[in-house]
């Protein structure tokens, strides 16, 4: 198979965002007299929507629509205040994203993180490449792992499902590559382990970015 694209996952994949949002998070809980969470946990925590991650970090009993979406209102707040504190591209990530420019493939971004810090961060954080296409969360489309959006972008690119490499690094990313008809490649140095990428259907697991390439080869 001659693939033509990459679609990445954000969180976990390109960018260790995992301390700041954490961070961000644990000041929301903290200012509402709330247990905070040890950082090891939030790599379960996140992954599928600011909106899931409110929820699962509050208390079972405080977990009200209205608490949780008074403390949604702040943890954007407070991301929006820390999003660049820690975060950085992976290691291999840069160098990876030069070859496939390098070899002319198309790459795009799909995140569950809200669509306009979606582009915020690879804007200012990845501003040496240029990306076909960047998505976030928006109103009225489905979340991964729904396939909606990663097809969405396919379409845009012309460019068919098949023809993608889909890298990410959790259940949800391998289940939407699946249900996309993309070939899902489970990044290992993200935020979850081999056993759950695995069981979630992905076809490949890698430890470095530079592997990506030999899959391309």
């Amino acid at each position: 198979m001659k693939y033509e694209a990459v679609l990445f996952d954000l969180d976990g994949t390109l960018l260790d965002t995992l301390q700041d949002l954490a961070d961000s998070m644990n000041s929301v809980l903290s200012r509402r007299g709330f247990p905070v969470h040890d950082i090891e946990k939030y790599r379960y925590f996140v992954g599928d929507g600011m909106y899931n991650l409110v929820l699962r970090t509050l208390p079972p009993n405080n977990r009200e629509e209205e608490i949780i979406k008074q403390c949604l209102k702040e943890l954007k707040d407070e991301y929006g205040r820390r999003w660049a504190n820690t975060t950085r591209p992976y290691e291999g990530i840069c160098e990876l994203l030069d070859k496939l420019s390098d070899m002319g493939l198309k790459k795009a971004v799909l995140s569950n993180k809200p669509h306009d810090f979606t582009r915020l961060i690879i804007d200012k954080l990845l501003p040496d490449w240029s990306f076909d296409a960047v998505v976030g969360q928006r109103e009225g489309v489905p979340k991964k792992p729904d396939p909606t959006a990663a097809l969405a972008i396919a379409d845009a690119l012309k460019i068919p499902p098949e023809k993608f490499l889909y890298l990410g690094d959790t259940n949800t990313d391998m289940k939407t590559a699946n249900a996309a008809g993309m070939y899902a490649v489970g990044a290992l140095w993200g935020f979850r382990e081999a056993e759950e990428l695995v069981e979630s259907g992905a076809k490949v697991l890698i430890k470095h970015p530079k592997e990506l390439l030999n899959i391309l080869s």
